[in-house]
């Protein structure tokens, strides 16, 4: 087993922080410059020599600005002879470019994840992923978490005798069936078409949810514009209630307001991946911590255990 060495970028901090009291090490200082010419500079103030470094950096907004630096992060930690480098990425924004949907347009999400491997990634701890094709994109082993297991404990509270766990289109479905398995629940889906970023049209639901309360469960949420095309077709087809669950709370253009407005919609749960502004917080949000599970997630890496029997048992 390596002495363990944790770094945080700058877009969550906090995250990082917390991720290191349950791990039980320090939090190692770092430095981010920036030049006249609006250059980056990072320094990683603490030893790295033969240490199994983690790098802790969502890709968060500013998207681009976090990336560069975590890429930098990961060049400091190469030429500085760490043993392993490790990049912790809590929430990976470039996922969403997954496929060539149409003419000459980028894979971001494969072009990122080459980038990251050049610049010196040994290997990547993230956190659900916008979809199973992008663990593929990266040519180092990748530990794919999820935070199904965080999201149902905090419904398992609830009387759920008359619910329905509903994704909101079928691409979501097989995590949404998961989830609805460690609750013992039955699972519905919508019928999604995309037309532009924050355009898409849901025809139907498939599933019984008349008379039901609701889950929704997504992977991410910015906009909102996909959960609030839901909510009508739910209110046509008689849902009771709605509760609606995400790991990835960006809620961008003013989504949680949007979402808090509705009388129906009793609670917004997300997890900390991403840091959410004290501003943004409305009432009905409830936010769950991700650290245990990627703190146990590290330990288990530096000690060469495996990480997908934490998925084993419900």
């Amino acid at each position: 087993m390596r002495d363990i060495a944790v770094f945080s970028g700058s877009a969550h901090p906090d995250l990082a922080a917390e991720i290191c009291r349950h791990l039980g090490v320090d939090l190692s200082p770092s430095r981010l410059t920036r030049f006249a010419n609006d250059c980056l500079e990072v320094q990683l103030q603490a030893n790295c020599r033969e240490r199994d470094v983690f790098l802790i950096q969502p890709l968060v907004p500013p998207v681009q600005e976090h990336l560069v630096e975590l890429l930098l992060m990961l060049d400091a930690a190469r030429g500085a002879s760490a043993a392993r480098t490790t990049v912790v990425l809590p929430h990976y924004a470039y996922a969403r470019s997954d496929k060539k949907d149409a003419p000459r347009i980028s894979i971001g999400g494969r072009l990122v994840a080459d980038l990251m491997v050049a610049a010196g990634a040994s290997r990547v701890l993230a956190m659900t992923l916008h979809s199973p094709q992008v663990h593929g994109f990266f040519s180092v082993p990748v530990d794919h978490l999820h935070a199904l297991r965080e999201l149902a404990a905090h419904f398992s509270r609830y009387d759920l005798s008359n619910t329905v766990v509903v994704s909101p289109d079928l691409g979501n479905a097989k995590e949404a069936a998961h989830f609805a398995r460690i609750l013992g629940l039955p699972v519905a889906a919508g019928a999604k078409q995309r037309f532009a970023e924050d355009k898409v049209q849901i025809s139907t639901v498939i599933g019984d949810v008349a008379g039901r309360e609701v889950i929704v469960l997504d992977d991410e949420i910015a906009k909102g514009s996909t959960v609030v095309e839901l909510l009508d077709k739910l209110r046509e087809r008689g849902a009771r209630s709605i509760r609606v669950a995400c790991t990835h709370g960006l809620f961008s253009a003013g989504a949680l307001d949007r979402l808090q407005a509705f009388d129906d919609v009793l609670e917004i749960v997300a997890t900390n991946t991403v840091p959410i502004p004290p501003g943004k917080v409305v009432p009905k949000l409830t936010v769950l911590s991700i650290a245990p599970a990627m703190a146990e997630a590290m330990r288990r890496i530096n000690v060469g255990e495996s990480v997908s029997t934490l998925f084993e048992a419900p």
